[in-house]
């Protein structure tokens, strides 16, 4: 960020300090039903907390009972260039099994943006993502190919420097830091290793951080795109002034190709909200209000599609919606705002002899505490 857009603030929030030498902040809200539903947000290369403007401006405008997580990862800032996105995910997957421990029955999402993109794809398609903490969405926010920006942005350098990466590979020199000198260009003053450079530069199609190039098989695609689970709807916001993307692309082409993976997969992928967001710039750092307010609109009418049955699909037993069930005799306890499935709730309105059971603003009721905004009838039989 250039130093003469800098204005120095405040956030209130939570530092969550979820595993050794990682922490995450939570911006603070005003929640006004239930255990908050979670949008992790995942930066790219450079990025760490309050880096990109828009994060703190779509915090605030989340539904009452969301809440935005950005954690700062080992990969922030600079060090990206020793990182991976395996321990990426190895990091947030420490995350996601905090919050899902804190927050039981809680709707947790993963938001990237730029590299967080893949990050995010990595997360749900990768090796060992099985075995990772479960997530209910993605939503990837200018996710654009290292490899195509790097040849628009330093065609001159990207050869000679990607040629010298791959040497210090063959010669078991990998995890050395390139001369910034070769990287400078593009990296600034970042140390990049010679085996982080290949993964992005991906001369061969096959670095570990080439998800999204315009020029990958069908069959690579259905690697990433193609084993997205139809619980995990994906929504992408691709920006149309993305300056990282060659003018040669095309945008909604691109989009529709990945979309069209995902359905042939029978993943599940938001069409109405996502595609290319007109006006966007890659972080959307200067961009117009309207265009800000564009994307942060579509990503709060993803959120509330996640509760569509017939957009996520099939659910897990025992679920009804964003609904959990409790165990027999728990309804009278002080459960914090936890959540009910509609069979628990019919058992807790039949046991009180009632023939229909409504709560919401104004109702007073035992659950009252638990939920707000919420109508739901049972009818005792």
């Amino acid at each position: 960020m250039p130093l003469s857009s800098f204005t120095p603030s405040s956030t209130p929030g939570t530092i969550h300090h979820y595993a050794p030498r990682l922490v995450a902040f939570e911006d603070s809200s005003v929640l006004t039903r239930g255990i908050p539903n979670t949008l992790i947000w995942i930066g790219g290369l450079s990025d760490g907390l309050f880096t990109v403007k828009y994060t703190s401006t779509l915090a605030q405008a989340l539904p009452p009972d969301w809440s935005l997580v950005r954690p700062l990862l080992s990969s922030s800032y600079n060090g990206w260039g020793t990182s991976s996105l395996k321990r990426d995910v190895k990091e947030l997957g420490k995350l996601v099994d905090y919050l899902r421990g804190m927050r039981k029955g809680a709707v947790i999402v993963l938001m990237g943006h730029s590299t967080g993109c893949q990050d995010c794809i990595e997360y749900a398609t990768g090796e060992g993502a099985s075995e990772r903490p479960p997530i209910d969405g993605i939503i990837l926010q200018a996710p654009v190919s290292d490899r195509e920006a790097m040849i628009h942005m330093m065609p001159d350098q990207y050869r000679p420097t990607t040629e010298l990466a791959q040497r210090w590979l063959d010669d078991g020199k990998g995890e050395d830091v390139l001369p910034n000198s070769a990287t400078k260009a593009f990296f600034d003053s970042t140390p990049v290793t010679a085996r982080r450079w290949l993964s992005l530069a991906s001369p061969n199609r096959d670095g570990d951080d080439d998800f999204f190039s315009s020029d990958l098989s069908t069959e690579s695609l259905r690697k990433t795109f193609g084993a997205l689970k139809r619980s995990t709807p994906l929504l992408v916001l691709f920006g149309g002034q993305d300056q990282y993307v060659p003018d040669s692309i095309d945008k909604a082409g691109l989009v529709a190709r990945w979309t069209a993976t995902v359905k042939a997969a029978e993943g599940a992928v938001d069409e109405v909200n996502g595609g290319v967001v007109r006006g966007a710039s890659h972080n959307l750092d200067g961009d117009a209000q309207e265009v800000v307010e564009d994307l942060i609109q579509r990503v709060k009418r993803y959120l509330r599609r996640l509760d569509d049955e017939d957009f996520r699909g099939a659910r897990e037993p025992g679920r009804v919606g964003m609904l959990h069930e409790f165990t027999p005799g728990e309804y009278d306890t002080a459960v914090p705002r936890d959540v009910l499935t509609l069979q628990a709730i019919h058992t807790y309105v039949s046991s009180r002899g009632t023939n229909s059971w409504y709560w919401g603003k104004g109702h007073e009721s035992a659950l009252h505490n638990w939920f707000n905004d919420i109508c739901v009838e049972s009818s005792a039989k």
